[in-house]
């Protein structure tokens, strides 16, 4: 299939909906003009990353929050995705009409419905005021943990499963999906240069990053496209290195700017099916039995009392 990675350059606060859609258009027609069937936005690609300013959730809500989806700021997304025949996946912020609030992103067929929805498991960061921080990373305090698991939904013969942002560094995010045979995981992300928890040098951000993706594309056997938003955001740097991963571990396509970006590879998903059989077959050499701390456990403990050898 052909997939787009469009890496999105800052939205800054002063930012319209209208004007991020325009670029969010602007891009899905070049991925198109490319042949791409699929397009990967950021996480949170319609506004600012707010979760780094301290306000009231009643200001983050008016300001930040989508609605309804699609609503009509972003009905010419929609509206070009169905012209093009194209696909997409959207990260933003959802008010449910219950009044809860997620970290979300959607999976629209080429027909531009709805066919898949994904709220963050993951959350990073923190729910307190810290003010003698350069920023904050309040994503603990504006969205609650998802409640939707980790799916996969086929569209067009391929198993595409979501997540987003600080759920790429966790192993089982990955495993989960591949258990229900996803072909291919997207995600986007908006990861800050600089890490206000503890002094990680700024270069590691990157480094990891590159890890997680490869690690999890190889061990899972599957394509990963991951799209950031990054560069200077009123100041606040973020990282990009949007890129799509082959089952091999292979970075086959990059972004090579922290601008609007869109990049492209014609995937094989048949190169994910030979990694399946013949070196993660999981009905083959998968032991479960001995995994279930990683599901009774949330941190770490003792050893448990293991049988003496003879």
């Amino acid at each position: 299939m052909g997939l787009a990675v469009a890496q999105m350059g800052a939205v800054n606060l002063a930012d319209s909906r209208q004007a991020v859609v325009k670029r969010l258009v602007e891009m899905l027609r070049e991925a198109a003009g490319r042949k791409a069937e699929f397009v990967v936005f950021p996480e949170l690609a319609l506004t600012t990353f707010f979760p780094r300013y301290w306000m009231d959730d009643a200001e983050a809500v008016e300001r930040f929050f989508e609605k309804s989806m699609p609503n009509a700021d972003v009905q010419p997304l929609f509206d070009t995705a169905r012209e093009l025949g194209v696909g997409f996946y959207l990260g933003y912020a959802e008010l449910t009409p219950e009044g809860r609030q997620f970290n979300s992103a959607i999976l629209v067929d080429r027909n531009a419905r709805i066919i898949g929805k994904y709220r963050k498991i993951h959350l990073p960061g923190h729910s307190d005021h810290k003010p003698d921080a350069p920023f904050q990373h309040l994503e603990k305090k504006f969205f609650e943990v998802g409640d939707l698991g980790f799916g996969v939904w086929e569209m067009d013969r391929t198993r595409i499963g979501m997540c987003l942002c600080n759920d790429r560094r966790w192993p089982e995010t990955y495993r989960v999906m591949s258990l229900q045979s996803a072909e291919l995981i997207v995600l986007g992300y908006n990861t800050p240069s600089l890490n206000i928890h503890w002094d990680e040098p700024a270069h590691l951000r990157t480094t990891t990053h590159e890890i997680v993706l490869q690690a999890s594309a190889y061990q899972n056997a599957v394509w990963i496209g991951a799209a950031a938003k990054c560069g200077h955001e009123d100041g606040h740097h973020m990282i990009g290195s949007s890129m799509i991963v082959a089952p091999s571990g292979e970075i086959v396509a990059r972004a090579s700017s922290e601008e609007d970006e869109v990049i492209t590879a014609r995937i094989d998903l048949g190169l994910g099916q030979a990694f399946r059989d013949h070196v993660f077959n999981f009905a083959k050499h998968r032991s479960p039995q001995h995994y279930r701390l990683i599901v009774e456990r949330t941190g770490a403990g003792d050893p448990l009392p293991t049988a003496r050898p003879d």
